[in-house]
């Protein structure tokens, strides 16, 4: 990941995370590598059962491919992110309430030569709104019987058992949708270009399977940011380890079975759990490289927002290589620092790939100006995160437990042994702990209660 360094350690004053002049111990029951997202909820569950645990960490602060960066007041996360408050493991870990989440509407804005349509769930959109809503659907891109295909599958999506999804025949969405019917405008102009900064993919090699799980986890859940960016979740997580848990500016050179070798010396444990990036944790455990798929952020300010509305646009004539772009600040205010409407704008817009170049963020700026139908020419260019191993690939035939212990006392954790999303990096974490668990010979906790809502949502990975 290439261009971005997060706004520091533990912003709201925890005290878990060391600096990298602290020696290490010497010994330790649980070493865990790696303080993203994963390795810090096994942190957090191993210490809960009053197990000792080392996290640590290369990088100068928690995170991993979640961090935020504050520039000029602005918010900018390592790349377009949102949370999905409906994940079953999020409500278990995380304080949802302290996150202040600011969601995005339920819905789509599909630009097409200076005409708007606006396609969203009315379920979730105010009466006030709902002719445009009905109107944007009725003229929006796509036939009819491609539009009626279109709602049937999301609707099954939605309402299918979780298990059938994940049991039913796989195969690449992309022939999925063929085989449905979904192959005309609705799916060229709005359909894959939604997908696509999803999946970082627009070839439609993703999995069916979990494609229609995220289908399902859009339906039943409105993503947003936190008040004080994606970042404020890893801190959140190392703030409630035990002081000193998490040491950050340690580079792991090896992992054997009685513990690590760093930069900074040696530490002995009974276990280890690899929660680094996908290719470094194969490369320390000698597994096989998942394939990573690349994305590209635009962090553009504007002096004005360019359109009071805070949903998602896609290009409907995919006339540059925008895949989506939204004014993050109409829909989270904390993310600009007027802290309102009026002010300077923050859009965010993602692009397939690395491509991070001048030459892309130019043609970047220039279908900009067709979407919001504005002049950009005077917009700044506050960062651009280049992030060539942003996601993992999910590929049929989709396997959501892959193992996360490999014996001799050495464990995995990441979302590439579950599902590319927040939601399979916290479950990862929580299985690799209940496996150290196990291999120390202590009891496994049950898993924390959910509530009504969130048992009803996907719960597949629960």
């Amino acid at each position: 990941m290439t261009t971005t360094q997060g706004s520091g350690p533990l912003q709201d004053g925890g005290s878990a995370t060391g600096t990298d002049d602290d020696a290490l111990p010497a010994r330790t029951e649980v070493v865990v590598v790696g303080a993203g997202l994963a390795g810090l909820a096994c942190a957090r569950r191993l210490t809960r059962a009053g197990v000792e645990v080392l996290v640590l960490e290369s990088s100068d602060g928690p995170g991993g491919r979640v961090r935020t960066e504050v520039v000029d007041g602005f918010r900018c996360d390592r790349g377009f992110q949102l949370l999905n408050p409906a994940y079953p493991e999020a409500r278990r870990v995380l304080d949802l309430p302290a996150l202040r989440l600011q969601p995005l509407p339920a819905g789509v804005l599909v630009a097409d030569g200076g005409r708007r349509h606006l396609l969203a769930d009315p379920r979730r959109t105010s009466p006030a709104r709902w002719g445009a809503v009905v109107g944007g659907g009725l003229r929006g891109p796509g036939s009819l019987a491609e539009k009626a295909a279109f709602a049937r599958w999301a609707l099954r999506c939605a309402t299918r058992d979780p298990g059938d999804l994940l049991t039913a025949p796989d195969e690449p969405w992309g022939a999925a949708l063929d085989t449905l019917g979904i192959t005309g405008a609705l799916r060229r102009d709005v359909v894959e270009s939604f997908l696509a900064g999803t999946l970082a993919e627009d070839d439609g090699s993703t999995s069916r399977r979990f494609v229609e799980l995220l289908v399902r986890s859009f339906v039943t859940g409105s993503p947003g940011v936190p008040w004080a960016g994606m970042q404020a979740m890893p801190d959140q997580l190392a703030a409630g380890l035990p002081p000193g848990t998490v040491r950050c500016g340690v580079r792991v050179g090896s992992v054997s079975r009685g513990g690590v070798v760093t930069s900074h010396g040696t530490t002995d444990a009974r276990a280890v759990v690899v929660a680094a990036d996908p290719h470094a944790a194969a490369g320390l455990l000698a597994l096989p490289r998942p394939r990573m798929r690349a994305l590209t952020t635009f962090w553009h300010v504007a002096a004005q927002p360019p359109t009071a509305s805070a949903v998602l646009h896609v290009d409907g004539g995919r006339r540059g290589p925008v895949v989506n772009t939204v004014v993050l600040s109409n829909a989270a205010r904390s993310y600009a620092p007027a802290g309102g409407p009026g002010g300077r704008a923050l859009v965010a817009s993602t692009v397939l790939g690395d491509r991070g170049d001048v030459a892309t963020e130019k043609a970047v700026r220039t279908q900009l100006a067709d979407v919001y139908g504005t002049d950009t020419a005077d917009w700044d260019l506050l960062r651009t995160h280049a992030i060539p191993a942003a996601l993992t690939a999910m590929e049929p035939p989709l396997d959501v437990r892959r193992p996360v212990a490999l014996g001799e006392g050495r464990f995995v954790a990441g979302d590439h042994r579950d599902t590319a999303s927040i939601q399979g990096a916290l479950v990862s974490g929580r299985r690799a702990a209940d496996a150290v668990l196990e291999h120390l010979g202590l009891a496994v906790p049950p898993r924390d209660p959910l509530d009504a809502a969130a048992g009803s949502t996907i719960a597949h990975l629960a």
